[in-house]
């Protein structure tokens, strides 16, 4: 099992040189609105952006076209909805230690939504040139 180079994505452009993050791993997810502001900036845009100044591994913004949260308030893409303001998920991958490392930027950010944690397995990680393999457990699986 490998795990994520210390201080290889954050370094300018992708994940940087010989960054590796193989087998079990943490995913947080976030769940805001896409209208949703941190100091006049997309919140997402500024939960990204913290997250590569942290060297994470990686992060990636999903546009929902249909969801409701906490406000029971239903939020659609479709053509006659007046709704704007569409569901959106922030996603990071990394190892646990340095997803934990990271939450306090989210409570700095205070994002109202849905924060959540699930364990996962990186099966393969690598950038536009496929420098990277697939990730292998220990013990043989």
């Amino acid at each position: 099992m490998t795990a994520a180079t210390p201080g290889a994505a954050g370094d300018g452009g992708e994940a940087g040189e010989g960054a590796r993050l193989g087998g079990p791993a943490l995913r947080l997810t976030v769940l805001v609105g896409e209208n949703d502001r941190h100091h006049h900036r997309p919140l997402y845009s500024e939960i990204v952006h913290r997250a590569r100044a942290a060297g994470l591994a990686g992060a990636s913004v999903f546009r929902g076209i249909e969801g409701f949260g906490a406000s029971s308030l239903v939020h659609t893409a479709r053509l006659l909805s007046l709704s704007e303001d569409l569901p959106v998920a922030v996603v990071i991958v990394d190892t646990e230690e340095r997803v934990r490392a990271f939450l306090p930027e989210l409570d700095g950010l205070r994002p109202a939504g849905l924060v959540t944690l699930e364990r996962c397995e990186v099966l393969r990680y690598a950038g536009p040139d496929g420098a990277a393999g697939y990730g292998t457990r220990e013990g043989g699986a």
